[in-house]
């Protein structure tokens, strides 16, 4: 045989006698497996040697029969005493590799003493005597070969160690029934040895397919874990999302009504978003909303003592959930920290863009005694906010809540009202700043309650869209207004408001064109008002409905410009006829630079883009006077006069024509 090969048995043969060092997991298992077994090994070796001291020590000397089996037997309680407490001890991998060698090394001294005390024995005793030597040394290497199976290489040295000197012994002696019995013990022990390395393996095995099997759930929990992240993750900003929003806000209000202290629910809505998206693309959007919740989360994240999670709910809105017992003043203190942080210019691919944002708040349990009504309550607040107070924060108060019942009440009194009695139609002029000649009329709606008497329509109007019944009120209403001025001359003009539930989606224009067919008012003599808000509403919705309207033959003015969100694209964008500035910079015209100066750079864009400028709110001759100055082609106030019903119209445009003449008249009787 070649030495190479014999120097590869001899490594291998080397190897069965070693703890191996290269599979940490199975030194461990063996390690754990073989402490619960060291009990009953030295159980077997110190029980049967006491009893076979006991048995020699009338005829045996002391030292043989006391002293050695004592230390012996101390040696062995020392041993169960040490691994009964490794029980409770967390090790490392090189300290359990450490010890199982140290006790794979210690069976050779061990079993070597055990061996030489019961052949020093042996000759003291008689046959009887003796034969309980040999049976022993047999039955006491058995049961420690099924006590060390976990560490197969102890089992194999205490096998050698015992199992050769006592089959020599025995054979030594003569006896043929000492000769039987050691070789007895021979094949029970190579019996003994095969069961020993077939149990090896499949203890081997087992530890391998029991770490696939954990390396398997370790992989199906991480697996299951990134799913729940991912479910409850915002994919765009990375924050919680909606799901993940609500849970928290369940958790944190139960946990504030067992401790009896406060938590706050937060929303915020981007002031100017939905511009920056439909002019600059869906990627600036995307790369602006990003940036504006990684600002907000800094906020919330540094914002003490109370803790706030923040999520995206959808679109440009995030929540808050504010724990810690927040004050009133620290709510407010936090939605200025993030309208600051928010407020900042966005440096996007060509210029820098500017938002603000809008914050409700509300609070438990001042506000509702359960986390959805909180929740409703804080909407509140947001929509209250950007209603009247844009780019500013409101928190929940008896004041909103007697509006939301005012609101409730105005809902459910217009479902089961009827618009052909209830709703009446006035009619305001739209004067020509030139000549004074009234050019059309803008229609207004007015609702009679029966219940609540005269409703703003700045309540009922947003009512209407919320429940779902503006579009039939628009309807209704046109078909009316389109009536009466079938009755005016044929100059004057019928201006009537479309709500963005009108023009922003795709069923909402072709009734009214409808409508508009069967009026027989000619569409040349019809203008429709749309607010910028409602043409940001959604955008390409907006300019195809408009598109359609001017096609008919139908006039389109941009209202209450200045107000929204002030995106001159949409006025580049859009087929226009007319643009509206509102009354709030007409207002103080003549005290305000900045509202002189804003009303002149619109004339100049009206004027540049060869639309009409149209100035609401005009109440004095001074502001008229500037108007005209200015350029605007034609004014709107209470100057000229208020809102009327259908049938005074008549006897209005009669008066002007009288007055107007007179006016005339008297002019060309002054001396040149």
């Amino acid at each position: 045989m070649p030495v190479a090969d014999l120097k590869s048995y001899f490594a291998a043969a080397t190897r069965l006698f070693r703890v191996p060092a290269d599979n940490p997991d199975l030194m461990r298992a063996q390690f754990d497996a073989f402490s619960k077994q060291v009990p009953l090994l030295y159980f077997i070796l110190i029980s049967n040697t006491i009893a076979v001291a006991y048995t020699y020590v009338n005829v045996a000397p002391d030292w043989l029969t006391m002293i050695v089996p004592s230390l012996l037997t101390g040696l062995a309680g020392l041993r169960t005493y040490w691994w009964l407490r490794q029980r409770h001890i967390v090790r490392s991998d090189a300290d359990i590799l450490r010890n199982l060698r140290a006790t794979n090394w210690l069976t050779l001294p061990v079993g070597a003493g055990f061996t030489a005390w019961s052949f020093a024995l042996y000759p003291y005793g008689d046959p009887f005597a003796k034969s309980q030597v040999a049976f022993y040394m047999a039955v006491t290497v058995i049961g420690c070969i099924f006590s060390l199976m976990h560490l197969r290489s102890a089992a194999l040295i205490v096998t050698l160690i015992v199992d050769v000197p006592y089959v020599l012994f025995f054979f030594a002696t003569g006896e043929p029934t000492l000769k039987a019995i050691a070789v007895n013990n021979l094949l029970v022990s190579g019996a003994m040895v095969t069961v020993l390395f077939i149990y090896y393996r499949d203890f081997a095995d087992l530890v391998a397919s029991r770490k696939s099997l954990l390396a398997q759930q370790a992989a199906t929990q991480a697996l299951s874990d990134e799913n729940f992240r991912l479910a409850n993750l915002d994919s765009l900003t990375e924050l919680p999302n909606r799901r993940r929003f609500f849970a928290e806000l369940s958790s944190a209000f139960t946990d504030a009504e067992r401790r009896n202290v406060r938590v706050a629910v937060g929303i915020i809505d981007l002031d100017g978003f939905k511009p920056i998206n439909d002019n600059s693309g869906h990627s600036v959007g995307d790369r602006v909303l990003i940036e504006a919740g990684r600002r907000i989360r800094e906020v919330c994240e540094g914002f003490g003592p109370q803790r706030v999670e923040i999520a995206r709910l959808g679109g440009d809105e995030f929540g808050l959930v504010v724990c810690g017992d927040p004050e009133d003043a620290d709510l407010m203190r936090l939605g200025e920290r993030i309208g600051n942080q928010v407020r900042l210019p966005y440096q996007l691919d060509t210029a820098h863009t500017g938002l603000s944002c809008s914050i409700g708040f509300a609070l438990f349990p001042d506000s509702a005694t359960t986390s959805e009504a909180l929740y409703e309550c804080a909407d509140y607040s947001l929509y209250h906010a950007k209603r009247h107070l844009r780019g500013r924060t409101v928190i929940f108060s008896s004041e909103l809540e007697a509006e939301i019942r005012s609101r409730g009440v105005i809902e459910n009194l217009l479902r089961s009202a009827d618009f052909s009695t209830e709703m009446d139609l006035v009619f305001q002029p739209i004067v020509d700043a030139m000549s004074e000649h009234t050019a059309g009329f803008e229609v207004l709606a007015r609702w009679h309650s029966s219940r609540l008497g005269l409703v703003s329509p700045a309540d009922f109007i947003p009512a209407a869209e919320r429940i779902g019944l503006i579009r039939p009120l628009t309807q209704a209403l046109l078909a009316r207004a389109l009536a009466t001025a079938r009755t005016w001359p044929d100059h004057i003009r019928l201006s009537f408001n479309l709500s963005a539930h009108d023009v922003c989606t795709a069923e909402g224009i072709l009734p009214l064109i409808s409508i508009i067919e069967k009026s027989g008012l000619p569409p040349h003599r019809i203008d429709f008002e749309i607010t910028e808000t409602a043409v940001t509403f959604d955008f390409v919705r907006a300019q195809q409905s408009i598109a359609t309207l001017k096609a008919m033959g139908c006039g389109v003015s941009l209202d209450d410009f200045g107000t929204g969100y002030s995106s001159l694209s949409h006025v580049h964008r859009l087929p226009l006829d007319k643009i509206k500035i509102d009354r709030s910079f007409v207002s103080d015209i003549n005290d305000n630079p900045v509202s002189y100066k804003i009303i002149k750079s619109l004339t100049g864009l009206c004027d540049d883009m060869e639309i009409a400028c149209v100035a609401e709110g005009v109440e004095t001759r001074a502001q008229l006077d500037t108007l005209r100055r200015l350029g605007c082609d034609f004014i709107q106030g209470y100057y000229f006069a208020k809102p009327m019903p259908g049938p005074a119209v008549t006897g209005y445009l009669a008066d002007e024509t009288r007055r107007l003449g007179l006016h005339a008249e008297a002019t060309s009787l002054v001396p040149a």
